[in-house]
């Protein structure tokens, strides 16, 4: 789970860190947290020391709900622009953060922590995430080199963001094994902490998070990598949809559906050997056969043809009721008619 401190955290907010650190103790569930998403570290002094400020905001909130990674961003290029310079400035700048976890979760004033998990545990993880738009700073390339040079840093892999800077590159499951084995291959990592949303995007930039339904970056081929040769990973996926429990849901549904596609696979690969072995044919060969029959069967279903509308009924002529005759009309007008001298007996 990942706790989120993108705006300012007020005092009164601690309270309610320190429950959730509580819980997440006792139950044994890994807790994260988000900092602000507006930074400025590589701005000018005073923009550098208000997102430094907001930074140790969540430093204290992460100590307190015992996090294991703290997932920040970078901002602007600003005055440094793309190259070696700016991905020194954001080097240093992230070492000094690590440096500052170490200091507040081994304060030696603190003799009896309020906090059980702080006496023993170990400080969290910085993590420097991918950005989504060209200006910002924040490249895989640019965030590999950062990690790689600072102890005690992860990538935070937003497949989002990767995915709009790359103008819609995440497409099949060979793409995330490119993606992962990069990182793998660059920093000797197999730790890896992921962000997934749906994202609209346009000329290479993000512009906002969307339902993964309703998104060019679909989960299925993720999902489908984790399960076939993703065995050597050990992932952390963060939903960062609109819709955030509902994708969180939808992504653990991808991957049980991966699953049952493996096991079904596997169980086809078994009966096709124990068949080979027992007819003497290789299982090529049967494999062959299989998909002969398939396209056969496919070939005889007659084609189901539509279904034709039924014909409109002619309307029937309304037949007009016959006029009575004269005659039962004069019998009528006679019922109900009286003589002059019937109205003399009435009375």
């Amino acid at each position: 789970m990942e706790a989120q401190t993108v705006r300012l955290i007020q005092p009164q907010h601690f309270e309610q860190y320190w429950q959730a650190g509580v819980l997440a103790n006792k139950a044994e569930f890994e807790m994260n947290i988000h900092g602000p998403y507006y930074s400025e570290l590589l701005g000018n002094r005073v923009e550098r020391g208000r997102s430094l400020a907001k930074i140790e905001a969540t430093l204290q909130a992460a100590r307190t709900i015992n996090a294991r990674h703290i997932t920040l961003h970078t901002g602007h290029y600003g005055d440094f622009g793309r190259g070696t310079a700016a991905n020194e400035q954001v080097a240093n700048i992230f070492s000094s953060i690590v440096d500052r976890v170490g200091e507040i979760w081994h304060d030696d004033e603190d003799e009896f922590p309020v906090f059980p998990w702080i006496k023993d545990g170990t400080p969290s993880k910085i993590g420097v995430e991918t950005s989504g738009r060209q200006e910002l700073w924040g490249s895989l390339e640019e965030v590999i080199e950062v990690v790689n040079h600072v102890e005690g840093t992860i990538p935070v892999l937003n497949i989002a963001h990767i995915h709009a800077r790359g103008h819609g590159r995440m497409k099949t499951s060979e793409d995330y094994g490119e993606l992962f084995d990069m990182v793998r291959e660059s920093i000797g990592t197999k730790e890896f902490y992921c962000h997934f949303s749906g994202v609209e995007h346009r000329t290479g930039n993000a512009m906002h998070y969307t339902q993964i339904k309703k998104s060019d970056l679909n989960f299925e081929p993720l999902a489908e990598f984790i399960v076939e040769d993703g065995g050597w990973l050990d992932i952390t996926l963060i939903s960062d949809s609109p819709l955030l429990e509902h994708d969180a849901m939808y992504m653990l549904q991808n991957i049980d559906k991966a699953k049952h596609k493996q096991l079904e696979r596997k169980a086809r690969e078994d009966r096709r050997r124990a068949l080979a072995a027992q007819t003497g044919t290789s299982i090529e060969d049967l494999q062959r056969r299989e998909e002969e029959m398939a396209k056969l069967r496919t070939q005889s279903e007659p084609e189901e043809k539509p279904a034709e509308e039924p014909k409109p009924e002619p309307a029937k002529e309304k037949k007009k009721p016959k006029k009575a005759s004269a005659s039962k009309k004069k019998e009528e007008e006679d019922v109900f008619s009286f003589d002059e001298e019937d109205d003399d007996d009435l009375f």
